[in-house]
């Protein structure tokens, strides 16, 4: 016989599992919080670009989605009382830290927004 859990109890799932997807919405990547893609789906137009570029594709949006869900993470775990200091030492960032590095992979990935040079 199991105990009834309370209602404001929270549960933990064995994993977090978030999605990204590439800005024409032609592919999108669940990838769990240590960065494993679950489940990937993808237009057929997006193999005109080649093998390479499609796995490439992939793996960044499985770092975007990892990353969201590691922030994910970090917010249930608070929820339940866990200590900032863990979770920090768990390498699970905060909504803040992820929506920043979020950013910055962006920079890294976005080129040139005009091809005219400065004046």
């Amino acid at each position: 016989m199991t105990q009834p859990q309370s209602p404001d109890a929270t549960e933990i799932p064995p994993v977090t599992v978030a999605a990204s997807s590439n800005r024409a919405g032609t592919l999108t990547v669940h990838a769990t919080d240590q960065g494993i893609p679950v489940q990937i789906r993808f237009e057929r137009g997006e193999y005109r670009y080649g093998a390479q570029a499609l796995a490439d594709e992939i793996l960044r949006l499985s770092k975007r989605s990892a990353l969201v869900a590691k922030s994910r993470r970090r917010e249930l775990l608070a929820a339940t009382g866990m200590p900032a200091e863990l979770l920090d030492r768990l390498g699970l960032p905060t909504r803040q830290a992820a929506v920043d590095e979020l950013d910055r992979l962006d920079d890294a990935d976005t080129g040139p927004a005009s091809w005219l040079g400065k004046a």
